[in-house]
Protein backbone atom coordinates (compact mmCIF):
# COMPACT_ATOMS: atom_id res chain seq x y z
CA UNK A 1 0.00 0.00 0.00
CA UNK A 2 1.52 3.03 -0.62
CA UNK A 3 1.30 5.84 1.98
CA UNK A 4 3.19 9.15 0.15
CA UNK A 5 0.82 12.13 2.39
CA UNK A 6 1.32 15.61 2.89
CA UNK A 7 -0.16 17.84 5.93
CA UNK A 8 0.59 21.26 7.15
CA UNK A 9 2.29 20.43 10.46
CA UNK A 10 5.20 21.48 12.84
CA UNK A 11 7.77 18.99 11.44
CA UNK A 12 8.81 17.36 14.81
CA UNK A 13 4.99 16.03 14.86
CA UNK A 14 5.96 13.80 12.13
CA UNK A 15 7.65 11.20 13.11
CA UNK A 16 9.26 10.39 9.26
CA UNK A 17 9.28 13.90 7.29
CA UNK A 18 10.57 12.79 3.87
CA UNK A 19 10.71 16.40 2.94
CA UNK A 20 9.56 20.00 4.70
CA UNK A 21 8.83 22.97 2.89
CA UNK A 22 8.27 26.43 4.66
CA UNK A 23 5.90 28.17 2.41
CA UNK A 24 6.61 31.15 4.18
CA UNK A 25 7.90 35.08 3.84
CA UNK A 26 12.00 34.00 3.66
CA UNK A 27 13.98 31.71 1.40
CA UNK A 28 16.48 29.60 2.24
CA UNK A 29 18.11 27.42 -0.21
CA UNK A 30 18.23 23.28 0.33
CA UNK A 31 19.41 21.76 3.41
CA UNK A 32 18.57 19.15 6.09
CA UNK A 33 16.69 20.70 9.41
CA UNK A 34 16.55 18.22 12.70
CA UNK A 35 17.25 15.31 10.66
CA UNK A 36 14.91 16.27 7.66
CA UNK A 37 15.32 17.71 3.75
CA UNK A 38 14.45 21.02 3.57
CA UNK A 39 13.82 24.43 1.32
CA UNK A 40 12.04 27.40 2.85
CA UNK A 41 10.06 29.22 -0.40
CA UNK A 42 9.15 33.14 -0.30
CA UNK A 43 5.40 32.24 -1.59
CA UNK A 44 3.35 33.99 1.22
CA UNK A 45 2.40 37.68 0.75
CA UNK A 46 2.28 37.93 4.55
CA UNK A 47 3.60 35.93 7.73
CA UNK A 48 -0.65 35.08 8.08
CA UNK A 49 -0.18 33.12 5.35
CA UNK A 50 3.07 31.12 5.67
CA UNK A 51 2.20 27.14 6.67
CA UNK A 52 4.77 24.48 6.77
CA UNK A 53 4.22 21.31 4.84
CA UNK A 54 5.70 17.68 5.27
CA UNK A 55 5.77 15.30 3.27
CA UNK A 56 6.13 11.58 4.89
CA UNK A 57 5.39 7.86 4.27
CA UNK A 58 5.59 7.27 7.61
CA UNK A 59 8.77 5.22 6.96
CA UNK A 60 12.47 5.97 8.59
CA UNK A 61 13.91 8.15 6.43
CA UNK A 62 17.98 8.85 5.02
CA UNK A 63 18.44 12.27 4.66
CA UNK A 64 21.54 14.40 3.26
CA UNK A 65 22.96 16.90 0.73
CA UNK A 66 24.76 16.01 -2.34
CA UNK A 67 26.15 18.45 -4.82
CA UNK A 68 23.80 21.01 -3.33
CA UNK A 69 20.53 19.03 -3.49
CA UNK A 70 18.94 18.44 -0.42
CA UNK A 71 17.14 15.00 -0.30
CA UNK A 72 15.49 11.87 1.92
CA UNK A 73 14.61 8.94 0.48
CA UNK A 74 12.93 5.77 2.43
CA UNK A 75 12.91 2.81 0.60
CA UNK A 76 10.01 3.50 -1.45
CA UNK A 77 10.24 7.40 -2.16
CA UNK A 78 12.57 10.48 -2.50
CA UNK A 79 12.32 13.94 -2.07
CA UNK A 80 14.82 16.49 -3.37
CA UNK A 81 15.14 20.32 -3.04
CA UNK A 82 17.16 22.73 -5.15
CA UNK A 83 18.46 26.45 -5.71
CA UNK A 84 19.07 28.52 -8.53
CA UNK A 85 20.91 31.92 -8.29
CA UNK A 86 19.42 34.93 -10.17
CA UNK A 87 20.65 35.35 -13.83
CA UNK A 88 19.84 37.51 -16.83
CA UNK A 89 18.53 34.09 -18.34
CA UNK A 90 17.66 31.39 -16.40
CA UNK A 91 18.09 28.44 -18.74
CA UNK A 92 20.96 27.35 -18.29
CA UNK A 93 20.61 27.78 -14.23
CA UNK A 94 17.44 25.64 -14.63
CA UNK A 95 18.95 22.96 -17.05
CA UNK A 96 21.85 22.77 -14.81
CA UNK A 97 19.95 22.59 -11.41
CA UNK A 98 17.30 19.96 -12.82
CA UNK A 99 20.23 17.89 -14.01
CA UNK A 100 21.99 17.80 -10.99
CA UNK A 101 18.46 16.59 -9.04
CA UNK A 102 17.96 13.82 -11.81
CA UNK A 103 21.49 12.53 -10.86
CA UNK A 104 21.28 12.87 -7.14
CA UNK A 105 17.81 10.81 -7.45
CA UNK A 106 19.56 8.31 -10.10
CA UNK A 107 22.02 7.52 -8.00
CA UNK A 108 19.83 6.68 -4.96
CA UNK A 109 17.77 4.42 -7.11
CA UNK A 110 14.42 6.49 -7.07
CA UNK A 111 14.11 7.35 -10.99
CA UNK A 112 11.00 8.08 -11.54
CA UNK A 113 9.61 11.93 -11.25
CA UNK A 114 5.38 11.85 -9.93
CA UNK A 115 5.48 15.56 -8.79
CA UNK A 116 7.23 18.99 -8.88
CA UNK A 117 6.97 22.47 -7.62
CA UNK A 118 8.54 25.27 -8.61
CA UNK A 119 9.03 28.96 -7.54
CA UNK A 120 9.79 31.34 -10.08
CA UNK A 121 11.25 35.16 -8.80
CA UNK A 122 9.65 37.66 -11.41
CA UNK A 123 8.32 34.73 -13.23
CA UNK A 124 6.11 37.49 -15.62
CA UNK A 125 9.02 40.02 -15.85
CA UNK A 126 11.25 40.02 -19.05
CA UNK A 127 14.94 38.35 -19.25
CA UNK A 128 17.96 39.79 -20.89
CA UNK A 129 16.60 39.15 -24.44
CA UNK A 130 12.81 40.27 -23.61
CA UNK A 131 11.78 36.57 -23.01
CA UNK A 132 9.28 36.02 -20.22
CA UNK A 133 10.95 34.67 -17.03
CA UNK A 134 8.37 32.00 -17.07
CA UNK A 135 9.15 30.79 -19.97
CA UNK A 136 12.81 31.09 -20.16
CA UNK A 137 12.35 28.68 -17.17
CA UNK A 138 10.42 26.38 -19.21
CA UNK A 139 13.21 26.27 -21.86
CA UNK A 140 15.15 25.09 -19.16
CA UNK A 141 13.56 22.68 -17.50
CA UNK A 142 12.72 20.77 -21.09
CA UNK A 143 16.22 21.14 -21.55
CA UNK A 144 16.99 18.97 -18.96
CA UNK A 145 14.29 16.57 -19.53
CA UNK A 146 16.22 15.68 -23.07
CA UNK A 147 19.54 15.48 -21.65
CA UNK A 148 18.00 13.68 -18.36
CA UNK A 149 19.85 10.30 -17.34
CA UNK A 150 16.50 8.88 -15.87
CA UNK A 151 14.44 6.07 -17.61
CA UNK A 152 11.74 7.49 -19.88
CA UNK A 153 8.51 7.88 -18.41
CA UNK A 154 5.29 9.68 -17.94
CA UNK A 155 5.50 13.55 -16.90
CA UNK A 156 5.13 14.18 -13.50
CA UNK A 157 2.34 16.92 -12.48
CA UNK A 158 3.73 20.18 -11.75
CA UNK A 159 3.25 23.43 -10.25
CA UNK A 160 4.96 26.72 -11.15
CA UNK A 161 4.77 29.58 -9.57
CA UNK A 162 5.78 33.49 -8.74
CA UNK A 163 8.48 34.08 -6.22
CA UNK A 164 9.00 37.28 -3.79
CA UNK A 165 12.87 36.56 -4.11
CA UNK A 166 14.82 36.31 -7.14
CA UNK A 167 15.88 33.21 -8.77
CA UNK A 168 14.53 29.89 -8.75
CA UNK A 169 13.52 26.79 -6.28
CA UNK A 170 12.19 23.64 -6.97
CA UNK A 171 11.43 20.43 -5.40
CA UNK A 172 10.14 16.83 -6.64
CA UNK A 173 8.85 13.82 -5.50
CA UNK A 174 10.08 10.25 -7.11
CA UNK A 175 9.45 6.50 -6.55
CA UNK A 176 11.70 3.89 -7.09
CA UNK A 177 9.68 1.61 -8.75
CA UNK A 178 7.00 2.75 -11.75
CA UNK A 179 3.76 2.14 -12.09
CA UNK A 180 2.43 5.37 -11.53
CA UNK A 181 -0.10 7.08 -14.27
CA UNK A 182 0.02 10.66 -15.50
CA UNK A 183 -3.26 12.03 -15.75
CA UNK A 184 -4.84 14.83 -18.23
CA UNK A 185 -8.05 16.96 -18.07
CA UNK A 186 -10.52 16.40 -20.73
CA UNK A 187 -11.53 20.07 -20.57
CA UNK A 188 -7.60 21.13 -21.15
CA UNK A 189 -4.90 20.92 -23.90
CA UNK A 190 -1.93 18.49 -22.22
CA UNK A 191 0.22 21.88 -21.87
CA UNK A 192 3.32 19.66 -23.61
CA UNK A 193 0.61 20.24 -26.28
CA UNK A 194 0.43 24.12 -26.15
CA UNK A 195 1.01 25.87 -29.61
CA UNK A 196 4.44 28.28 -29.89
CA UNK A 197 2.84 31.44 -28.96
CA UNK A 198 3.10 30.21 -25.35
CA UNK A 199 6.97 29.79 -25.22
CA UNK A 200 9.70 28.38 -27.47
CA UNK A 201 9.37 25.17 -25.40
CA UNK A 202 6.06 24.13 -23.78
CA UNK A 203 5.29 23.73 -20.18
CA UNK A 204 5.97 20.10 -19.35
CA UNK A 205 4.07 18.56 -16.64
CA UNK A 206 1.02 16.25 -16.77
CA UNK A 207 -2.07 17.47 -14.98
CA UNK A 208 -1.83 15.48 -12.29
CA UNK A 209 -0.53 11.53 -11.16
CA UNK A 210 -2.23 8.68 -9.73
CA UNK A 211 0.04 6.61 -7.65
CA UNK A 212 -0.04 2.78 -7.16
CA UNK A 213 -2.47 3.24 -3.76
CA UNK A 214 -4.68 5.54 -5.01
CA UNK A 215 -3.26 8.93 -4.58
CA UNK A 216 -3.98 11.86 -7.04
CA UNK A 217 -1.59 14.12 -6.71
CA UNK A 218 -3.10 17.18 -8.69
CA UNK A 219 -1.13 20.04 -10.41
CA UNK A 220 -1.71 23.57 -10.05
CA UNK A 221 -5.06 24.09 -11.59
CA UNK A 222 -6.57 27.25 -13.10
CA UNK A 223 -8.97 29.51 -15.32
CA UNK A 224 -7.86 27.58 -18.27
CA UNK A 225 -10.25 25.79 -21.21
CA UNK A 226 -8.55 23.95 -24.05
CA UNK A 227 -4.52 25.94 -23.69
CA UNK A 228 -6.80 29.65 -23.61
CA UNK A 229 -7.53 31.58 -20.27
CA UNK A 230 -10.96 32.01 -20.06
CA UNK A 231 -12.63 34.94 -17.22
CA UNK A 232 -9.96 37.32 -17.42
CA UNK A 233 -10.12 40.31 -14.84
CA UNK A 234 -13.11 38.21 -13.55
CA UNK A 235 -12.19 36.61 -10.28
CA UNK A 236 -15.64 35.05 -10.02
CA UNK A 237 -15.46 33.80 -13.09
CA UNK A 238 -12.15 32.67 -12.70
CA UNK A 239 -12.80 30.55 -9.02
CA UNK A 240 -15.94 28.90 -11.32
CA UNK A 241 -13.55 27.61 -13.77
CA UNK A 242 -11.02 26.25 -11.66
CA UNK A 243 -13.33 24.51 -9.37
CA UNK A 244 -14.71 23.18 -12.56
CA UNK A 245 -11.46 22.07 -14.03
CA UNK A 246 -10.52 20.13 -10.33
CA UNK A 247 -14.06 18.74 -11.04
CA UNK A 248 -13.08 16.64 -13.81
CA UNK A 249 -10.46 14.69 -11.77
CA UNK A 250 -12.24 14.47 -8.54
CA UNK A 251 -14.84 15.46 -6.05
CA UNK A 252 -12.86 18.98 -4.85
CA UNK A 253 -14.42 18.85 -1.62
CA UNK A 254 -12.25 15.90 -0.97
CA UNK A 255 -9.12 17.65 -1.85
CA UNK A 256 -6.46 17.75 1.15
CA UNK A 257 -3.39 19.43 1.24
CA UNK A 258 -4.83 22.58 -0.36
CA UNK A 259 -2.72 25.20 -1.52
CA UNK A 260 -4.23 28.28 -3.19
CA UNK A 261 -2.26 30.62 -5.48
CA UNK A 262 -3.78 34.22 -5.44
CA UNK A 263 -2.39 36.68 -7.41
CA UNK A 264 -3.95 40.06 -6.18
CA UNK A 265 -4.16 40.42 -1.61
CA UNK A 266 -7.35 42.48 -2.53
CA UNK A 267 -8.61 39.23 -4.05
CA UNK A 268 -7.09 36.92 -1.10
CA UNK A 269 -10.38 37.14 0.74
CA UNK A 270 -12.48 36.96 -1.69
CA UNK A 271 -11.00 33.78 -2.98
CA UNK A 272 -11.62 32.31 0.04
CA UNK A 273 -15.02 33.30 0.41
CA UNK A 274 -15.61 31.81 -2.95
CA UNK A 275 -14.06 28.49 -2.72
CA UNK A 276 -14.09 28.20 1.20
CA UNK A 277 -17.33 26.45 1.26
CA UNK A 278 -16.13 23.59 -1.11
CA UNK A 279 -12.39 23.39 -0.40
CA UNK A 280 -10.75 21.92 2.67
CA UNK A 281 -10.87 24.67 5.72
CA UNK A 282 -7.42 24.08 6.41
CA UNK A 283 -6.23 25.08 2.99
CA UNK A 284 -3.49 27.43 2.47
CA UNK A 285 -4.15 30.51 0.95
CA UNK A 286 -0.90 32.16 -0.79
CA UNK A 287 -0.38 35.88 -2.21
CA UNK A 288 1.92 35.16 -5.43
CA UNK A 289 2.23 35.91 -9.43
CA UNK A 290 0.87 32.90 -11.47
CA UNK A 291 2.66 31.46 -14.97
CA UNK A 292 0.33 33.67 -16.85
CA UNK A 293 -0.55 37.59 -16.05
CA UNK A 294 -4.12 37.14 -17.21
CA UNK A 295 -4.85 34.46 -14.14
CA UNK A 296 -5.65 35.34 -10.93
CA UNK A 297 -5.98 32.35 -8.84
CA UNK A 298 -4.74 28.27 -8.99
CA UNK A 299 -5.52 25.34 -6.69
CA UNK A 300 -3.73 22.41 -5.89
CA UNK A 301 -4.21 19.15 -3.65
CA UNK A 302 -3.91 15.15 -3.71
CA UNK A 303 -7.78 13.35 -3.52
CA UNK A 304 -7.88 9.97 -3.34
CA UNK A 305 -8.96 8.16 -6.27
CA UNK A 306 -8.69 4.33 -5.74
CA UNK A 307 -9.40 3.04 -9.46
CA UNK A 308 -8.65 6.13 -12.10
CA UNK A 309 -11.99 5.60 -13.79
CA UNK A 310 -13.15 8.95 -14.08
CA UNK A 311 -9.77 10.46 -15.54
CA UNK A 312 -7.81 10.47 -18.61
CA UNK A 313 -4.74 8.65 -18.69
CA UNK A 314 -2.20 10.85 -20.35
CA UNK A 315 0.17 9.26 -23.38
CA UNK A 316 2.90 12.19 -23.22
CA UNK A 317 6.33 11.50 -21.66
CA UNK A 318 9.47 13.51 -21.27
CA UNK A 319 10.23 12.72 -24.83
CA UNK A 320 6.81 14.42 -25.87
CA UNK A 321 7.66 17.72 -23.90
CA UNK A 322 11.49 17.85 -24.97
Amino acid sequence: MDALTSRYADPADVAHPLGVIRWGTDAAGPHVRDGAPAIDLHVAGGEGEAVTEVWTTGRPVTAGIRNDVAFGHDGRYAFCAVSVPPAARCTPGVRDGYLRAFEVLAGLGYPYIVRMWNVIGAINEPNADGLETYRDFCRGRAEAFARSPLPEGPLPAGTGVGAHSPGVAFHLLARREPGHLAVENRRQVPAYRYPPRYGPQPPAFARATHLPGGSLLISGTASILGHETVHRGDIVGQCRTTLANLAALTDPRTLRAVKVYVRHAGHREPVRRLLGGTLARDAAYLTTDLCRRDLLVEVEGIAHVPVPDRICTAVGSRSTAS
